[in-house]
């Protein structure tokens, strides 16, 4: 047999040996809704690329739990087939769209996903290229949730380090941080996963297979071989390394423009800013009204705080993108109000906006701040960590519906006040 069947041979045999397993890495439903929790709210119904979907586990989860529609990718057709019938069997096929391809190879348009979720998969194209091919993919506001193998030990063993020196190079989890900001993300969130994800039902099936199946397939010598030393590394070098998520989210956004690849830059205004500011305003808003509430919010000390005032540029550097942060108070403590947020309608629908509002709200953590109240849309919003206001035992100073109505800490581990929002003066509220 030549080399090329050989190789063939054992494909073959590692693929013999998942069939129809629970899982295919290390993983539980409970790890996949924790995530889904972690990665923040999402749109009602959002768009997912579940890339790698192997059987497709965290695609029905996605679908069914959080009302997704998902694209899963994967280059087994088996695998996909079984998720197309478990899909349409659950009532779910609308949802779920099965594509054979690679997953960094995805020929769809920019922006097409508010999540992208690689469950156990990356080491199959590697983290720094998954993160390089998935960034246009993600829509403003969007999030990535992606696992990943890494070094718990600062000096692992010998043994393991030469056996994932030969499988798959590990970092730390430092090293993985640096390479996704190096591509243009926000570590949001870094979670290991618990150690039973790696047994109940991923190792422990998998061992109970390897001592059924027929070791004179060919191909399966070599394929028995790779698993035991696996699963022998993971159960004396355990406590060297671990599988980890990240939730990431890209910053600034690429838009897409006339076929250029555009970044948006949000940066404090300036004094020579203020013009085009008001432009603005005037171009977003059907009346002057918020470009003259903006002007008396700059004269009026108690509401304005240096700093807090964003403009997004373009890369020719005109503004096209305007979000504001003042002092207002809750229940007499000070918090700080969103408004108003406006975008240029030429740069609107592509992240302008939400470079600005990303920035603000960074700005107001790194001076200590916490509580933020926003009124605006509830389907838009709560993709920055925004929810009802109620929820905290805060209400506004007059009618308005309790999903528009919303607050965020900026610091989860601070106390919160509850109580009425006091506006600043100029609102005239």
């Amino acid at each position: 047999m030549n080399d090329t069947g050989t190789t063939d041979a054992v494909t073959e045999a590692f693929f013999a040996l998942h069939q129809d397993l629970p899982r295919q890495g290390p993983g539980s439903d409970a790890t996949t809704r924790r995530l889904l929790e972690m990665a923040g709210p999402l749109p009602e119904h959002p768009r997912v690329l579940d890339a790698g979907c192997g059987p497709g586990r965290s695609a029905l989860l996605l679908a069914e739990e959080a009302g997704a529609h998902v694209t899963a990718v994967d280059l087994h057709q088996p695998f996909l087939d079984g998720l197309a019938a478990e899909a349409a069997r659950r009532g779910l096929g609308d949802q779920v769209a099965v594509v054979n391809c690679s997953m960094d190879r995805l020929a769809v348009p920019d922006h097409s996903f508010d999540l992208i979720w690689a469950e156990g998969s990356v080491y199959s194209i590697g983290f720094d290229n998954a993160l390089r091919a998935w960034r246009r993919l993600l829509a403003p506001g969007g999030v990535l949730v992606v696992t990943e193998i890494e070094w718990t030990a600062p000096d692992p063993a010998a043994a393991v380090s030469a056996y994932w020196d030969s499988v798959y190079p590990l970092r730390t989890r430092a090293a993985n941080t640096d390479a996704a900001r190096a591509a243009g993300y926000g570590v949001h969130a870094h979670w290991p996963l618990p150690e039973n994800d790696w047994w109940d039902e991923y190792y422990t099936p998998l061992t109970q297979r390897l001592a059924r199946v027929d070791p004179r397939r060919p191909g399966m010598p070599e394929a028995l071989a790779a698993h035991r030393a696996e699963i022998d590394t993971r159960r004396e070098h355990g406590s060297d390394y671990r599988y980890a998520a990240y939730i990431l989210r890209p910053h600034p956004h690429p838009t897409a423009e006339n076929g250029t690849m555009t970044s948006w830059t949000a940066r404090p205004e300036t004094a020579d800013d203020i013009p085009a500011v008001r432009a603005i305003l005037l171009a977003a808003f059907p009346t002057a009204a918020e470009t003259d509430i903006v002007d008396a919010l700059r004269a009026d000390p108690q509401a304005w705080i240096d700093g807090l005032s964003m403009v997004t540029t373009a890369p020719d550097s005109t503004p096209v993108g305007y979000a504001l942060l003042t002092r207002c108070h809750v229940g007499g403590q000070p918090a700080l109000a969103l408004a108003p947020c406006a975008v240029l309608p030429s740069a609107q629908r592509a992240g302008a906006g939400s470079a600005a509002i990303r920035t603000a709200l960074s700005a107001a953590q790194a001076m200590g701040e916490n509580l933020v109240v926003v009124l605006g849309h509830p389907e838009y919003y709560p993709r920055f960590g925004f929810t009802p206001a109620s929820r905290f035992g805060i209400r506004a100073p007059f009618d308005v519906p309790d999903e528009a109505m919303m607050a965020m800490a900026l610091d989860d581990t601070r106390p919160v006040p509850a109580g009425t929002i006091q506006y600043p003066a100029p609102f005239g509220v």
